[in-house]
């Protein structure tokens, strides 16, 4: 059944904030978001973080959707595609913080010719120790003993997603403090 304006009544149910016009639309247009996340991520756990992410930012933001400037389903893949590309840009600012992290930390390892900061060291380590235990046990497998996501599920019997978030959430929380240490040293 449509609308006056030929859209089916579940997307303007939508709109108006109808909880199962919502699971509708979920329904309809969450295979095509997370197929769409999964080909650019190449991650299943990410896929499925920005389908959810996508369909929370549509339906809290849903005051704002014009059906005059767009469809729903354009509507909803533009919101899928700004997530991805968020995603694509936490993962570049993870891997400058690792790269970081693991210069700080073991920069015999990766660069032979630049001098121990003693004090960078301590100061990570102990922004490692200020996480939530299992955060701390992940990040330690993590940076001090090598270990790959897979390693670290295996080794704390924990889901892969589960690991991959407390990495990610623990090194923006890590990168944001040592960001204040830091700038806090050069005032």
């Amino acid at each position: 059944m449509n609308d006056p304006d030929g859209e089916p009544s579940w997307e303007a149910g939508f709109v108006i904030g109808d909880e199962s016009a919502l699971a509708q639309v979920y329904r309809r247009w969450s295979p095509v978001v997370y197929t769409l996340a999964l080909r650019s991520l190449g991650d299943r756990a990410d896929a499925e973080d920005v389908t959810q992410k996508t369909f929370v930012s549509a339906w809290s933001s849903r005051e704002s959707y014009d059906p005059g400037r767009a469809r729903l389903s354009t509507w909803i893949i533009t919101i899928a595609k700004r997530r991805i590309a968020d995603t694509h840009e936490a993962r570049r600012r993870i891997r400058a913080l690792q790269e970081e992290l693991q210069r700080v930390t073991r920069p015999d390892e990766l660069v032979a010719a630049a001098p121990v900061d003693l004090g960078e060291a301590l100061l990570v380590a102990q922004e490692i120790d200020r996480l939530e235990p299992d955060a701390r046990s992940v990040m330690r497998l993590a940076f001090f003993d090598d270990l790959t996501h897979h390693e670290i599920a295996r080794r704390l019997d924990m889901p892969l997603g589960t690991v991959k978030s407390h990495i990610r959430r623990s090194l923006e929380r890590m990168r944001t403090r040592l960001e204040v240490t830091h700038d806090a040293h050069r005032s």
